[in-house]
């Protein structure tokens, strides 16, 4: 069998996984911008019990590997809370917690960077904290980290394919149960990572169109 018949033949299965990837990926991160957030706004808070909570969640986020950390929550908080949990409800809150987790020091980074001036100025026009926060901070914050924000979707979508170990079937599972069938592993490979990039590149294209259009704002 030929490379392209190979292919043809293997698509519908690849196109499979490649659409839970995407769906595992568009959840996870939708979550983990908002846990990116509030993890950012409690580790720039006044109140030290916010910060040191920040601190230790990035804290562990950082110092272990995305993989113990979906095995943790697959099989140790399941089975110390006795309770069941699918491979893609624990591949979400693995993904969720990791990227939050580095893009809560991503949108500080962000907030920080906001003139200062910006908040005086609200708050002069009558703007309470909150609204200052959330109307005119945050927004610049989020414009300025887009470059960051993007460099971080695309590595949760690749870090997807970790998830693969607690057995959802997303890709990278995909080519493997494909592999089982034919041996043909040179050629999968080079057919899933070619659906890796082509995803990658397509984002990092419309990226690239959003800030452009975000910088003409």
């Amino acid at each position: 069998m030929g490379f392209i018949d190979l292919f043809l033949e293997s698509l519908p299965l690849l196109l499979q996984g490649l659409s839970l990837t995407l769906e595992l990926a568009a959840v996870s991160l939708a979550i983990a911008m908002v846990i990116g957030i509030v993890a950012a706004l409690m580790g720039m808070s006044k109140v030290p019990l916010f910060r040191a909570i920040n601190r230790i969640f990035v804290l562990i986020i950082r110092g272990t590997p995305l993989l113990v950390q979906a095995y943790f929550i697959y099989f140790g908080v399941t089975g110390v809370l006795g309770i069941r949990m699918s491979a893609f409800t624990a591949g979400v809150i693995a993904l969720s917690l990791n990227a939050g987790g580095y893009m809560s020091e991503i949108f500080r980074g962000g907030i920080q960077a906001v003139d200062p001036g910006q908040r005086e100025a609200a708050r002069s026009l009558g703007l309470s904290a909150s609204q200052t926060t959330w109307r005119i901070i945050i927004p610049q914050a989020i414009r300025i980290c887009i470059p960051s924000v993007v460099n971080q979707w695309c590595i949760t979508i690749k870090d997807t394919s970790i998830i693969c170990v607690i057995g959802l079937a997303e890709l990278t599972r995909a080519g493997q149960t494909i592999i089982a069938r034919n041996y043909r592993a040179f050629e999968m490979w080079i057919m899933v990572g070619a659906l890796y990039l082509l995803v990658i590149y397509l984002l990092t294209v419309l990226s690239r169109i959003v800030e452009r259009k975000v910088s003409l704002d």
